[in-house]
């Protein structure tokens, strides 16, 4: 595992976004680990975060050149990744959505960087579990202009399956709309954080794996 994955993992922990323990998640799973995005609230906080997200856009190679963080979650992650980028040499735009279409004043549907027909962009998400937020904003920027979505980055993957397919939301979207999603770190990373002694909780071993088990994805 990566060094910053491993920092990243050390990072959620620390600012409670990650946790563990017995919980019940929105599609009625019992699940042993919970990520709460909510819990970021500083700026020294989303600056840091912005780093990691940075790191992983630099890692895969991403070439995007503008940053589209979809209402509301995804607009600080677009702007403080946008900012660690240029801190590194790399300036992308950014931009994100309106709930609803501006009729006055400059009007539009996105906030920021307009897209052009033709260019690359990435998207800036937090948790994707079931894929919801990429299919709402997906049709926006296909309505705005001709781009290419070339991937799509998120903080973490559960790796689980959806409730009606063996298939997770991240391969879901590959093989659906051909966008590549890439993860700071997955369920898998967080695994052997435990293991190997990166982060505390040991005790929750067995009923991680024993969840992954029963809900992980089969592809």
């Amino acid at each position: 595992m990566n060094q910053y994955k491993k920092e990243f993992i050390r990072f959620m922990v620390e600012n409670e976004v990650l946790c563990f323990g017995d919980f019940t998640l929105k599609s009625g799973r019992k699940a042993p680990y919970f990520v709460n995005t909510g819990k970021y609230r500083t700026g020294a906080q989303i600056a840091k975060l912005g780093e990691y997200y940075a790191e992983t856009y630099l890692e895969h190679m991403v070439s995007a050149k503008t940053l589209v963080g979809p209402a509301y979650k995804g607009i600080p992650l677009a702007v403080s990744t946008s900012i660690a980028l240029a801190n590194r040499g790399v300036d992308t735009g950014f931009c994100f959505d309106r709930k609803e279409v501006k009729d006055h004043g400059e009007g539009g549907l996105f906030v920021g960087r307009q897209f052009q027909d033709g260019e690359k962009i990435a998207i800036i998400e937090d948790v994707m579990t079931s894929g919801k937020a990429l299919r709402e904003v997906l049709p926006k920027i296909k309505a705005a202009a001709n781009v290419e979505i070339e991937a799509m980055l998120i903080s973490v993957d559960r790796m689980e399956k959806g409730l009606e397919s063996g298939k997770s939301a991240v391969q879901e979207a590959f093989d659906e709309f051909g966008i590549r999603v890439y993860s700071i770190v997955t369920v898998k990373d967080i695994i052997e954080a435990i293991e190997t002694g990166v982060i505390e909780g040991k005790e929750y071993l067995e009923k991680m794996k024993e969840y992954l088990s029963a809900y992980g994805a089969t592809e």
